[in-house]
């Protein structure tokens, strides 16, 4: 194990993949100017700097990717993704399927997404519930340095395209990561704590609100399970079935706003499915339906609090009025 900074694992997984496989590469906004060792190692055919146009890097991402490499694009903030859907959702998404497989997209999308550099809402907005709506797509959004590492690795070796979403707020946060081959599967869902009380369900830099307030609210007897998706899409069902099931009551915590996010969708399978065994409502946690804003103080209140699931929790199971 070594202590790293998300980025730095970011980086790590990048050039553990490029160096055990030479299709991989990597182009996009302002890459090889802030990845510079990466270019010093692999040479500028393979990390390339790209003009300001993501419709452009998406497609070519796509047709570098139908030929046989394994391209890793960087398109920097998650709402730059508007102009490069058609290439991602349309071209990338959809053709393998179209061409019933005699094509394969491994590409792998970089984006910055959510609060945390104040840099207003034209660039902080979380957008990964569109893609996880999209056929043939799969999603990434961690909230470890480790997992950071290992997912990117895996998402590398993927056979289909996969968005990969960096919360900002994050991306100096160090952990421990473990060295060498340590890969960690799409679609497998984290229990960073055990609870019997009530499931937290959550994402990126949510999962640490959800971890505090776990802390806090142990002091009052209550225990907080809480659940890290990791992979937005594939979804790991069967851990959050298994938990709802167990403590009966479940909240999803999310930056992004609520209208058709993703706790909706963690709603609606709890319900579906484990309505038998709560003792609750389902509840949602989120960012409001407006655009983010540039100042830091209201930034940070946009996002869903420890303090705001503290009293949410507190509701559920009566340690206060509801």
């Amino acid at each position: 194990m070594q202590t790293m900074t998300v980025t730095d694992a970011v980086s790590a997984a990048l050039a553990e993949e490029m160096r055990r496989d030479d299709r991989v590469l990597i182009f996009g906004e302002g890459v090889a100017t802030k990845r510079k060792d990466l270019l010093a190692e692999f040479g500028a055919a393979r990390v390339r700097n790209t003009p300001l146009a993501e419709g452009i890097i998406a497609g070519t991402a796509a047709g570098a990717a139908a030929t046989g490499l394994r391209p890793v694009v960087d398109l920097l903030f998650a709402p730059f993704l508007c102009y490069a859907m058609d290439e991602i959702v349309n071209s990338a998404g959809k053709l393998r399927y179209m061409s019933g497989g005699q094509f394969a997209f491994p590409m792998v999308v970089l984006a910055m997404t959510g609060g945390g550099w104040g840099v207003g809402a034209q660039h902080n907005h979380n957008v990964e519930a569109w893609f996880v709506h999209s056929p043939g797509l799969k999603v990434v959004m961690p909230s470890t340095a480790a997992d950071y590492k290992g997912l990117l690795k895996a998402a590398i070796r993927d056979e289909n395209p996969v968005l990969f979403f960096t919360d900002i707020a994050l991306g100096y946060a160090p952990g421990a990561v473990p060295d060498g081959e340590a890969v960690v599967p799409l679609g497998k869902a984290a229990v960073r704590r055990e609870g019997t009380d009530v499931t937290l369900v959550s994402y990126a830099k949510s999962v640490h609100a959800c971890l505090q307030a776990a802390d806090r609210l142990a002091t009052q007897g209550v225990a907080a399970e809480v659940i890290d998706l990791r992979t937005l899409k594939p979804l790991d069902e069967e851990t959050v079935l298994r938990s709802a099931r167990k403590t009966g009551r479940v909240v999803v915590v999310h930056e992004a706003s609520r209208m058709c996010g993703v706790g909706a969708e963690i709603a609606a399978l709890v319900a579906e499915k484990a309505f038998g065994d709560l003792r609750a409502p389902v509840m949602r946690l989120t960012g409001p339906d407006a655009p983010a804003p540039a100042s830091f103080p209201l930034e940070q209140a946009f996002a869903p609090s420890a303090d705001t699931i503290v009293e949410t929790v507190g509701r559920l199971v009566g340690l206060v009025p509801a």
